[in-house]
């Protein structure tokens, strides 16, 4: 398998575009942009952490979405 490299204006963008869409999934968002689900939730849990949150908030903000969450 070979590894892909994006630009960080890439990885930027996804994640905007993921908290952008409330009703939108991480597979959704991933299969829409041609990227692997854990390398997108690998830069959404990057981004959290950037902004001070936790890694778990990635898995529980995915939950909601989905109607599996609290």
């Amino acid at each position: 398998m070979v590894n892909k490299h994006y630009p960080a204006q890439f990885k930027a963008d996804a994640v905007a575009l993921y908290r952008s869409r409330p009703g939108a999934t991480i597979a959704q968002i991933a299969d829409d942009l041609g990227v692997n689900r854990e390398t997108l939730r690998t830069w959404l849990r990057a981004d959290d952490q950037r902004r001070g949150g936790t890694v778990d908030a990635v898995g529980a903000e995915n939950a909601v979405r989905t109607g599996q969450g609290p």
